[in-house]
């Protein structure tokens, strides 16, 4: 048996083919989103306030 030459394991008539391109789209989108909520909430000025307090906190002690 050839490797190259003798295709038989390979099928083509696969209903769900193109599935895999759509879900890695959908995650890209996902992750995007993603993205772009938690850089909204870190510019929030609370959100700064609170993230700078602990750091302040952190290497207080040093």
């Amino acid at each position: 048996m050839n490797p190259t030459t003798d295709r038989e394991d390979i099928r083509f008539d696969d209903p769900e083919a193109g599935m895999a391109t759509a879900e890695y789209a959908i995650g890209t989108v996902a992750a995007t989103s993603f993205g772009g909520l938690l850089i909204w909430i870190l510019q929030q000025p609370w959100v700064r306030e609170a993230l700078e307090g602990i750091f302040k906190a952190i290497f207080s002690g040093f």
